[in-house]
């Protein structure tokens, strides 16, 4: 899909022929998940080869980050779908020339659709100042995660430590992994994006701009915080987990020492019930008078004597 955007215009959506080209003022042109007319049509008509998906994919800094014919090609990996079960992260291609900015993105991602619903959202009239704002709002929407998910994740805490009655640690550590997931993700995002933001300064349209430069200059100094905070969640995360597998170890010990305490005690009372269970002509104290009641004495005593030995030793 090929959406357009224009000062004063709301968001069009272009299905380009042979000979097409954006009209003149516009300031964004949007190619989600685009065909290959969609990519030719805006390569020949801005005079630039746009990255396939392929490219996008490439780690290396000179395949993400490069200028060519004028233009400055910028690729970051974003955080998409972390209000769903599985969040991932996609690649997205910003490219800055002839004073407009093009995106190049396989996936619906949020940050965007909210910008351009914003009121006055694509009304800047050059390309720099609605690349500046775009990034506004995803870094705001990173931030908007992973306040989310320190929400989540203090609420994991407050119910590890809480009473123990109350700890399902299925669901806790569910929920903890997929809060380590998201914060990784959206720590590889800032990353991403800070490296994207350092050779941004170097475009034409950033460096010629009075407000771009400060305007960036913030922009990084809140990524840098957000990797930051991303990194002490982590770690955070890391420290729940490991508390929460301890307390695991400790109920299941508990459970062992308690079974093996019963055992223990009903182990001799059952030798004396088997003893005398025996059907041997000669054994007197079948014929003693006092023969049943010392074989309860006998069962009675050794489960007390273990009892008050485990007391003593606190094993019970």
């Amino acid at each position: 899909m090929l959406r357009l955007f224009r000062p004063h215009h709301d968001a069009q959506t272009e299905t380009p022929g042979p000979d097409w080209r954006p009209p003149s003022d516009t300031v964004w042109i949007d190619l989600l998940d685009p065909t290959q007319a969609e990519e030719d049509a805006v390569e020949l008509a801005l005079g630039i080869d746009i990255p396939t998906r392929e490219d996008m994919a490439h780690i290396e800094p000179s395949s993400r980050l490069y200028q060519e014919n004028g233009g400055t090609f910028m690729t970051a990996t974003l955080l998409a779908h972390s209000q769903d079960q599985h969040p991932t992260s996609v690649a997205v291609t910003f490219i800055l020339v002839h004073n407009l900015l093009v995106t190049v993105r396989y996936d619906d991602l949020k940050a965007f659709n909210i910008y351009a619903a914003r009121p006055g959202g694509h009304e800047p009239d050059r390309g720099v100042e609605l690349f500046l704002g775009l990034m506004d709002a995803v870094v705001e929407r990173l931030a908007e995660t992973l306040e989310h998910t320190s929400a989540q994740v203090e609420a994991c805490a407050v119910e590890i430590f809480g009473p123990s009655r109350a700890r399902r640690f299925e669901p806790l550590l569910t929920s903890l992994a997929r809060a380590q997931s998201i914060s990784a993700l959206a720590r590889s995002s800032l990353v991403s994006l800070g490296r994207l933001c350092g050779f941004a300064a170097l475009a034409p349209e950033v460096s010629q701009s009075l407000s771009s430069p400060p305007h960036l200059g913030a922009l990084q100094h809140d990524i840098q915080s957000l990797t930051e905070q991303a990194s002490y969640k982590s770690s955070h995360i890391a420290f729940l987990l490991d508390a929460a597998l301890g307390l695991i170890n400790i109920e299941q010990n508990g459970i062992i020492k308690f079974s093996s305490v019963v055992a223990v005690i009903f182990l001799p009372p059952t030798l004396v019930a088997s003893i005398y269970g025996m059907n041997f002509d000669h054994m007197p104290e079948l014929h003693w008078v006092a023969g049943y009641p010392m074989a309860l004495a006998m069962m009675v005593a050794s489960v007390v004597l273990p009892l008050v030995w485990f007391r003593r030793k606190g094993w019970f």
